[in-house]
């Protein structure tokens, strides 16, 4: 990856934890980490993080009549999703500097 995606892709992990927010900060990076959430949102977070795309109306009206405001849930889920994202990427990145180099098998083969 290059570095500027690196770089942009850590700016944006870094504001949407730590810049200007309705969600504190220790609930944004709850979200992101998917661990110690609160519980009205900790049902909603869990499903963003592991199968965002059976997010549904009604888990997010779930989420408000707990009281939590609708900027809030915004930003929950986008830290999840950021939160998915970057272990995800980290994953692959191991896999990829685990894995042998073909190029060595080629060499040695020869």
């Amino acid at each position: 990856m290059s570095e500027a995606v690196t770089r942009l892709r850590k700016a944006v992990v870094e504001r949407a934890l730590h810049g200007k927010g309705v969600a504190a900060g220790d609930v944004r990076r709850a979200a992101f980490d998917n661990q110690d959430v609160p519980e009205a949102s900790r049902a909603l977070v869990d499903k963003v993080s592991k199968n965002a795309w059976k997010v549904v109306d009604d888990d997010i009206a779930a989420v408000k009549k707990a009281g939590v405001a609708e900027d809030e849930i915004f930003e929950m889920a986008v830290c999840a999703a950021l939160g998915q994202a970057t272990r995800q990427l980290e994953s692959a990145f191991a896999a990829l500097a685990a894995a042998p180099d073909p190029a060595a098998k080629k060499e040695g083969a020869a």
